[in-house]
Formats: C-alpha cells, structure tokens, sequence
C-alpha cells in the first residue's frame, strides 16, 4: 500500500508558481505531494490560511512569501521542512523556525548560476571596453579607430577582482579559467589552498582595489559589510577601473560611488543599488559610463525551472527520510547572503 503523502502549501506571490514549475514538473510535485487545494499562501494570518498552515508538513516558498515567525510555527505545529525556491531566506524565516528544529533549504546554489554567467558576460564586455565604444559609435555613426581611441581595452592579462568567496564568487572565479586573466580574491574565511583550487591568488582587500582592473562584487549584506567601498576604498581603484555589483546595493556608499562615476574615472555596472531603483533624478540612470540593470542578474524566465528543479529534489530527499542536499543552518545566518 503507498504511504501517504505528506500535505505541502505553497507560500509566495500569487503567479509564481505557474513560472517556476513547468507541466512536467508540476506533475512531479503531484507525485511527491498533496496539495490540497492547491491555494498559493500570500498571507499567514486569515483564518483560512491558518487552517491550511494547521495541515502542513513541508512549505514551498518563494519571492514574497509571508514572514515564517513564531506565530506562524504556532499554526503549523506539523511543519518539518521550508524548502526556499530561490536564494536568501533570511527575509522570510525567523530564528524560530531553528529553534524548533525545522529543516530549512534553499535553492541560492541554483540561482548562484544565472548571476555567475551574467558577471561572466558583463566582464568580459566592459574589460573590452563596449559600453565606451558603443557610445562612440553612436555618436559618430562612422568608422572608429578602435587602436587608437581605446588603446587599453581587452581580455589579454588584465586582473579581476572579486570580493568574496561565496557561491556566486566562486562560479565566477571558475567561469574566468578559460580566459587568459589573473583572477584575484578577497574574502577573510579563504585560506591559501581554497583560492588556489578556484585558479586565483588571495590578497587583501584594499590590495586587491588598488592592483585590479575590474573588480566584482560576491560577498553578503551584513552589518560588516555595509558600505564596505566607502570613499576611501573607491578612491583605491584604479583610473578605468570597472566596478561590478550583482550581490547587493548595501555593499557600496552609493553618495562617494556617484561622483567617481560622474567624472568619468570610473566605470560601473549596478545591477543592484541603494536605494533600488535609484532616485528619479540620479545621475546612474544618464551616465554614458554606467550599465545600470533591473536585478535581473539572478534566475528569470527559464532559469526560474532549475530552482524548481532544485525543490523537487528536496522534496523527494524529505519524502525518503535522506537529509536536505542544500541546507541552511542557523550558525551560518551570520555571514551568509
């Protein structure tokens, strides 16, 4: 006889789920859970949604799911595992969530990808130096003379910087292997042998500022970390230098950011901001040097099916009894993203 399946709610924006899980996977999730209803839960506090919390044993969330805090547990006495389809959880899950010993997962590895590629391309494109030679282009609308005009562009033994060793930076530092560039990376928690294994030279930070030509961005937005490239440290880097941040808009004191970028010393792309989006009247959203993109370096469109894929697996671990693959545990709340 099949045992039964355990009851799984979903937690997270209304049309989420339709865009996260294909008709295959969807089948799949049928296969591992009962849904019930298969009402997606926006709101923990109605007492529809408290009937169905009562029921649970596993919660899918995603993008704006409601806060997992102790009034909720209250209502979920049956809960044993929250698998996160996307990166961080610490917007959602309340410490309480460890204390009464909940299974946590997240698929932040499988959204580490769509980040790490896309570093990847703005790399290699600004140390190329397009952005400067599109505008040129545009403007003349005739034939440049790229020797001459940018004389210090390309791909050819530059050094890359990347702050922090985290996942993303990481695939990043991987991703750069094939590329003949010296990869460099500063990150406290990486001894010697780990950045070796990755293909780069650890150094610290401000050395790193001072010697690279493009520096990327990987580490979390913690209180330690808050406006870590403050004036001092942005006047560190190089003339040209490119600054790259798809982690988070904390991690640069965007008012000593904005003059750097409107003299034109440096060059930047910000794929996240503080404030983000920028204010209406900030200079980002005009610099001819600065790529500016809507956070859309982590998973979207298709890319949104691996993190289901990620779930599914999870899920299945939990059906079997076998531990989460991609744990979080609360020790590691701390440092990480």
């Amino acid at each position: 006889m099949q045992s039964r399946l355990p009851q799984v709610a979903l937690a997270m924006i209304p049309d989420l789920p339709d865009r996260l899980f294909t008709p295959s996977q969807w089948s799949r999730l049928r296969e591992l859970a009962d849904l019930g209803d298969g009402r997606v839960l926006t709101e923990f506090t109605s007492p529809d949604a408290r009937a169905r919390l009562a029921e649970i044993e596993v919660l899918i969330t995603g993008w704006g799911s409601p806060v997992v805090d102790e009034e909720a547990l209250a209502a979920a006495p049956g809960l044993r595992a929250v698998l996160h389809s996307a990166g961080t959880v610490k917007g959602h899950l309340s410490p309480a969530c460890w204390d009464r010993g909940v299974k946590v997962s997240t698929a932040a590895q499988a959204n580490a990808q769509p980040v790490a590629e896309y570093t990847l391309a703005m790399i290699l494109l600004t140390l190329k130096g397009v952005p400067a030679a599109m505008t040129t282009f545009r403007e003349e609308r005739g034939r440049v003379d790229l020797l001459r005009r940018f004389p210090g562009v390309g791909n050819h033994r530059r050094r890359v910087g990347l702050v922090g060793a985290s996942r993303i930076g990481r695939l990043v530092a991987e991703a750069l292997r094939p590329f003949d560039l010296e990869v460099v990376i500063a990150d406290p928690y990486l001894d010697p042998a780990d950045a070796a294994a990755l293909g780069a030279v650890p150094l610290p930070l401000d050395e790193l500022l001072a010697t690279s030509d493009l520096v990327s961005l990987h580490a979390p937005s913690i209180a330690e970390t808050r406006h870590m490239l403050d004036a001092s440290r942005l006047s560190l880097m190089r003339d040209g230098a490119v600054l790259v941040n798809t982690a988070r808009g904390a991690l640069i004191d965007h008012a000593a950011l904005e003059p750097e970028l409107v003299s034109g010393r440096l060059t930047a792309v910000l794929d996240v901001t503080e404030p983000e989006p920028p204010a209406a009247d900030s200079p980002l959203w005009s610099l001819e040097n600065v790529w500016l993109t809507p956070h859309l370096a982590g998973a979207q469109g298709t890319e949104l099916h691996r993190l289901a894929d990620v779930v599914l697996e999870e899920l299945a671990r939990h059906v079997a009894g076998e531990p989460l693959a991609h744990p979080v545990h609360a020790e590691e709340l701390g440092r990480i993203a």
